[in-house]
């Protein structure tokens, strides 16, 4: 049976939109309201009609715009606000002098703050502060001095878009936030899945072809050894968490959204150099490293990863399938330094410039060459009957190689 994909919406903000909607139209009938119960103090009544007219027409029409913020956009917040400021302004041609310097009410009066209020839903509290700053100038103007009650009314308008956008900020970040932390709740089930599926199945089955190959020895024993590798590092896979996530966050006009991504991209700053090195480990390679990350440039971490492939491999092709090897990894200061030790039979005195002399050039290029092109360098020390050590060393300052090679 096919999966259906969930897709899971967040948003604090949408309940904000809808409110905005109803206070649109409950201030407009209002600010109709007073014009009403005042329209004999009016000088020039018929250019208040004029202006109620466009201003009912406009928040009527204009409704589905404060729906989301994806339909509200710009241009429309911009048209929005030049209305309110408009009928401000246009107050003192409308409205006596004395009611007006008396302090009577504008003619949008309080929709003028929903105004402001779709700036800071839409955009925070910059866009808040710009918007209230306009209205303020508008007010000042209409006035003709900063009176008390202006100051206090323009000030009030400010501090509530401000709080407003500010809180809307706050709640995105916060849905980001549970986004996140749902995509790895979710990754992380996933994984705990995975893995009672394969401990019940595929790690049994190896682990008891490892324990029958060696009982049964001969060509059986070699399979029990190649099943012993892979349970190793199937479980290794398994428990160490070196999963992709399956889930990414994203923002939308109706919130935060997460939904399944097919791979992660590839990382463009420092990665963990324990992360390339853990798939060596196995039956007959053994990997001590430092508990904390060991970063170092995706560039310079795949070198050394790939240096430490070629000494292994080398392990594998001189000392055969049942030497065991160990890597170490140290992170000093200035540089990290890889030790691969094996427990062969070692190389021969000259063994290696006649291998070069026979063009044989696996350990002067995979391994040398690799950290010599990042500034390191690579000492190989080999007794004979007493194994083999290859200790890389990379400068810290690969990493600002590793980037300029990346550019």
């Amino acid at each position: 049976m096919a999966k259906r994909e969930r897709v899971m919406r967040m948003s604090v903000e949408q309940p904000l939109w809808r409110a905005l909607t109803a206070y649109r139209v409950l201030t407009m009938l209002y600010a109709v309201g007073l014009f009403a119960t005042a329209y004999d103090e009016f000088v020039r009544p018929w250019v208040a009609v004029a202006y109620y007219a466009v201003l009912c027409g406009w928040t009527l029409a204009t409704l589905p715009r404060v729906a989301n913020a994806a339909r509200c956009t710009k241009r429309f917040l911009a048209a929005d606000l030049t209305i309110a400021v408009a009928g401000i302004l246009l107050t003192t041609v409308a409205d006596a002098h004395e009611r007006v310097q008396a302090g009577g009410p504008t003619l949008p009066s309080i929709w003028t703050a929903g105004s402001v209020l779709a700036f800071a839903i839409k955009g925070g509290w910059r866009w808040a502060a710009l918007a209230s700053s306009l209205v303020a100038v508008a007010n000042l103007v209409e006035r003709g001095s900063p009176a008390r009650d202006t100051v206090h009314n323009v000030i009030l308008v400010c501090i509530a878009s401000i709080a407003i956008g500010y809180v809307v900020e706050v709640a995105r970040a916060s849905e980001r936030t549970l986004a996140r932390a749902l995509e790895i709740e979710a990754a992380t089930r996933e994984r705990e899945r995975l893995a009672r599926d394969i401990h019940d199945s595929v790690l049994q089955v190896l682990a008891m072809v490892q324990r029958r190959g060696a009982v049964i020895g001969g060509e059986a024993a070699e399979l029990g050894r190649m099943a012993g590798e892979q349970e190793v590092a199937l479980r290794t896979l398994v428990s160490g968490g070196l999963v992709p996530v399956s889930r990414v966050s994203e923002d939308a006009a109706e919130g935060a959204v997460v939904r399944a991504v097919d791979e992660e991209p590839e990382p463009s700053g420092p990665v963990d150099l324990r992360a390339l090195l853990a798939p060596y480990a196995g039956a007959m390679v053994s990997l001590a490293e430092p508990g904390a990350p060991v970063p170092l440039a995706l560039v310079a971490a795949r070198e050394v990863a790939a240096a430490v492939g070629a000494a292994l491999d080398n392990v594998r092709r001189h000392a055969g399938q049942d030497a065991r090897a160990w890597i170490l990894v140290e992170d000093e200061p200035d540089e990290v330094i890889v030790t691969v030790r094996d427990d062969g039979p070692g190389i021969p005195e000259g063994r290696l410039v006649q291998a070069e002399g026979e063009g044989r050039l696996g350990v002067a290029l995979s391994i040398r060459g690799r950290l010599r092109d990042l500034g390191g360098s690579a000492e190989l020390i080999s007794v004979p009957g007493q194994g083999t050590e290859v200790e890389l060393k990379v400068p810290k300052d690969a990493n600002t190689r590793g980037k300029a090679e990346q550019r």
